[in-house]
């Protein structure tokens, strides 16, 4: 492939990428998060056979199809799984901050990681970090920003798996050669935060009847008979 083709086609997939950030801070569907996870982490997939193919880095594209197997494949069974139909089925969560506000902080956050990166790019080694690293960084900040206002536990991992995914693709641009046991320790804790989470929101939902975190406060220990 071509470097001017692999960079444009990077290009897209960064804005696609940063597109399903933004979609994740809006969106207020259970389904609908899942659903731009599932995009987010098949896009990421995309970046990585693209930085590895021109020059060829064989633990790149390895980490690309590992990457493309659990996220986008493994943890959706499982939470979906795990979990009751209804959580996915159901039609709104509770937001804390409107969508219209959440947008608009995201717009600045954006902005923002756009100057945080602009001196680490002098470290950069590849061309591919003008793109992979300030878009990272606001995937980064819009996941956090995600965790922080959403009510609803499986919104919440999604956002948590959403930072993990956004610290990844600006990493595969700085450190192409990134031994690929690191993104197998990554990938084995991913999947296990998607059960163990999955379980608890399972039993929280069968004993409460919703997933809100918030409300969790409400919860009492019974008295013993």
């Amino acid at each position: 492939m071509p470097h001017a083709l692999g960079s444009s086609l990077n290009a897209l997939v960064g804005g696609l990428f940063l597109l399903t950030s933004f979609a994740m801070v809006a969106t207020r569907q259970v389904r609908g998060c899942l659903r731009m996870f599932i995009y987010q982490s098949i896009l990421l997939a995309s970046s990585a056979f693209i930085i590895g193919v021109h020059p060829v880095y064989w633990h790149l594209i390895a980490v690309g199809m590992i990457n493309l197997l659990t996220k986008p494949i493994l943890i959706p069974w499982i939470l979906r799984r795990a979990m009751p139909g209804r959580i996915f089925t159901r039609r709104e969560v509770s937001l804390t901050i409107n969508a219209t506000t959440s947008l608009l902080i995201a717009l600045g956050l954006t902005v923002l990681s756009y100057f945080i990166a602009r001196p680490l790019l002098v470290t950069a080694h590849t061309n591919f970090a003008t793109v992979n690293l300030p878009i990272g960084i606001a995937g980064l900040l819009l996941g956090g920003y995600t965790l922080a206002v959403r009510r609803e536990a499986v919104p919440q991992l999604l956002a948590l798996l959403t930072m993990e995914n956004s610290a990844f693709y600006a990493g595969i641009a700085i450190a192409p050669n990134l031994p690929i046991i690191s993104e197998l320790a990554v990938a084995f804790d991913a999947l296990v935060l998607a059960f163990v989470v999955g379980l608890l929101t399972k039993l929280i939902h069968e004993r409460t009847g919703h997933t809100e975190v918030a409300r969790l406060t409400d919860l009492k220990e019974e008295a013993k008979q």
